[in-house]
């Protein structure tokens, strides 16, 4: 396994805190946009959200690997 500094650790985990606030907003504008039957804009917030807690979720599994590693 490829050993990783600190500080790119350091730097995943902040990127990956900072994500969480964003997805959660796109789910709360993707469920405001449901309930106002703007079908459009909700599949594109769900889709943005997901590709984000999909690369969140990655980059939660690097650091898991290294920290086990």
């Amino acid at each position: 396994m490829i050993s990783i500094q600190p500080s790119t650790l350091e730097t995943l985990a902040r990127a990956y805190e900072n994500l969480q606030p964003i997805i959660a907003d796109l789910y709360v504008e993707f469920e405001k946009a449901m309930e106002n039957e703007n079908y459009s804009d909700a599949s594109l917030l769900q889709s943005r959200a997901e590709r984000l807690f999909e690369e969140a979720e990655a980059i939660l599994i690097v650091i898991a690997e290294q920290e086990n590693g």
